[in-house]
């Protein structure tokens, strides 16, 4: 994953300006679904919430203040719809499980094992609020002030989630043999 540096050399954004929403749109559609696919791992939910995420932004764009980067002011309304989207996609399964108390689940489909690197998987299961620290910082290369008015934290917040996220991902990644981290090559995936 190629990290993209974020966008500082364009003309202001005006709140309320339709071109300038317009051009913010342009902008960051691709990094926005790029990053809720990263947390969410499907990229149809996705796209929902990033569609979501604009039709919220552009209700709210005349509100919205030039104090905080427009792109960071739109990720953090992307990212609260995907947690939202996690949140109730959990619960859902929750219920799905209930209901079917008793049945046997089908396994996971084997085809699909090999479409995912070891990498991905492991971001899937950090907590979604690491896991967006992770993507904002490592793949869209955030600086943590940046990624902490994306997601309306403190700095030292997103310091902490960089931290316990990889953490978390050195352990899950680690082969049992030597305890080392198992990189791309190593998995087999290209």
């Amino acid at each position: 994953m190629a990290a993209e540096p974020a966008v500082h050399d364009q003309t202001p954004y005006r709140p309320g300006s339709v071109e300038d929403f317009d051009r913010l749109y342009r902008t960051s559609y691709p990094r926005l679904l790029r990053t809720l696919t990263a947390v969410l791992g499907d990229p149809a939910a996705a796209e929902d919430c990033v569609q979501d995420a604009y039709v919220r932004a552009f209700a709210g764009w005349r509100r919205w203040r030039p104090e905080a980067p427009a792109e960071a002011w739109v990720h953090r309304i992307a990212l609260n719809a995907a947690f939202s989207y996690r949140r109730y996609r959990r619960l859902r399964e929750v219920g799905e499980l209930l209901r079917r108390f008793g049945r046997p689940e089908a396994g996971p489909d084997p085809a699909a094992a090999g479409e995912r690197s070891d990498l991905l998987a492991a971001l899937r299961r950090l907590p979604p609020k690491q896991a967006a620290a992770i993507v904002l910082r490592h793949y869209h290369g955030y600086s943590n002030r940046e990624i902490a008015v994306a997601l309306g934290v403190p700095e030292r917040t997103i310091a902490s989630r960089l931290h316990a996220a990889k953490e978390r991902l050195r352990q899950e990644l680690q082969t049992p043999e030597d305890g080392a981290i198992s990189t791309s090559r190593e998995s087999g995936v290209s």
